[in-house]
């Protein structure tokens, strides 16, 4: 039987973006998606403490939708996937750097899925590279 996580709610200040961008039309899919559904449907969204700070591990179009449709707070759970933790801290210091503190900050970050991949998942791809070359070094 799979395990079930325990949700609960946060406020959006209470949350750090690990993501800088957001795809437009990712987006504009979940709200038509959200705008169909009873807005209780939203599925909850993963987060983990790194450090002392919660930040989202994903769902972070799913966070935006709810914050554009006025939510003052979302249904999160605590991730207990292992992840690449390295690759978090260094996304989180990035929307640090760049100003994103709440899902708020990722309103004026919403870009065509182009720039998107090329913006984000191409940065993110070059990081985990970079990571991978670090983690070699240190093994020799």
């Amino acid at each position: 039987m799979p395990k079930v996580a325990k949700t609960f709610t946060l406020k959006w200040d209470q949350i750090q973006p690990s993501q800088l961008y957001v795809s437009r039309e990712k987006l504009s899919q979940v709200l038509r998606d959200f705008d169909r559904q009873r807005p209780e449907s939203l599925e909850p969204i993963p987060v983990r403490k790194l450090g002392k700070q919660v930040i989202f591990v994903d769902g972070h179009t799913r966070a935006l939708a709810a914050f554009l449709r006025r939510f003052s707070e979302v249904s999160v759970y605590w991730e207990d996937e292992e992840l690449d933790w390295e690759l978090y801290k260094i996304c989180v210091g990035w929307c640090k750097k760049d100003g994103i503190h709440t899902i708020a900050d990722l309103k004026d970050r919403i870009v065509d899925q182009k720039d998107y991949e090329t913006l984000w998942i191409k940065r993110c791809e070059n990081a985990q590279q970079e990571l991978e070359a670090k983690r070699k070094q240190r093994t020799l």
